[in-house]
């Protein structure tokens, strides 16, 4: 529906007939959109039949969630060298440095996923990116969708097959992956929590200069346009990680140095190996 006719329609009905009217439509979307793009796109088909082969595909073993904070810079990351890993949006900068690729890769927001096209599409391992990025990575049988959202009923998916919550926080999309791939333990690095950039969450900003806020001053160096954190939704969504795990006996673990996420309990980096 064009944006003219919906505000349209908005001005000319009360108030709450609107936000019922809205309410109506984004549920209706979020139940029905799965099954239309089973049956009208390829894609999300084999999507669909991948990520029912990665449940419970690492059952009972850890894995390393590594984030993008600047306190990546503080650990020998050469230690996650055969460890199941996943790298999350840009991590891949650091590949050449390390000499290693993460196991996985987990992308979800729209702004980092189209303006880093040309270099994820040659990353040769499996990449997890939101159904929303369908029209940009066209072709890349490395590719798996997940059909995530930004909106509607906040929860922990303990199989990924259907609808993810986002969380406000692609960390939170990983660990629910992690969960349905098996994982037992699951240990946070570089998720940091903390932001030198300040302003209204989930604000859409260009970036002026040098990055303070990553491991590295061009990750969303300037010009790059990106969104500022909401850390207390990231929050909630953690919580319920946190819950969904241990009632399942399993657990997070946050092995990051200095960070301010005090959702999860606190491990010493090099005690792990």
């Amino acid at each position: 529906m064009p944006n003219s006719v919906k505000q349209t329609i908005k001005n000319l009905s009360p108030a709450p007939v609107w936000k019922l009217a809205s309410d109506t439509y984004w549920s209706w979307r979020n139940r029905n959109r799965h099954v239309l793009a089973q049956i009208f796109d390829y894609r999300w088909a084999e999507s669909a039949r991948k990520l029912h082969q990665f449940e419970n595909i690492h059952k009972d073993k850890r894995c390393f969630i590594i984030g993008n904070g600047p306190s990546l810079r503080q650990i020998d990351l050469s230690k996650l060298r055969g460890e199941y890993t996943f790298g999350l949006n840009r991590i891949y900068m650091l590949f050449p440095e390390l000499g290693f690729s993460t196991t996985y890769l987990v992308s979800v927001n729209d702004l980092v996923l189209e303006q880093s096209i040309a270099e994820m599409r040659p990353l040769e391992l499996p990449k997890f990116l939101t159904w929303r990025s369908r029209h940009w990575f066209h072709g890349d049988s490395r590719v798996i969708y997940l059909d995530t959202d930004f909106t509607g009923e906040e929860n922990f998916c303990p199989k990924i097959t259907g609808r993810i919550f986002e969380g406000f926080t692609v960390t939170y999309v990983a660990l629910q992956l992690a969960y349905h791939m098996g994982f037992e333990k699951v240990i946070l690095v570089g998720v940091d929590h903390n932001f030198v950039t300040k302003g209204a969450s989930n604000q859409a900003i260009v970036s002026q200069g040098d990055d303070p806020n990553h491991f590295a001053p061009n990750y969303f160096g300037k010009g790059f346009k990106w969104q500022l954190p909401d850390l207390a939704g990231s929050e909630r969504a953690y919580s319920m990680a946190r819950e969904t795990y241990s009632k399942a006996g399993r657990y997070v673990l946050d092995a990051t140095v200095g960070g301010k996420l005090n959702i999860f309990p606190k491990v010493d980096y090099y005690s792990l190996f």
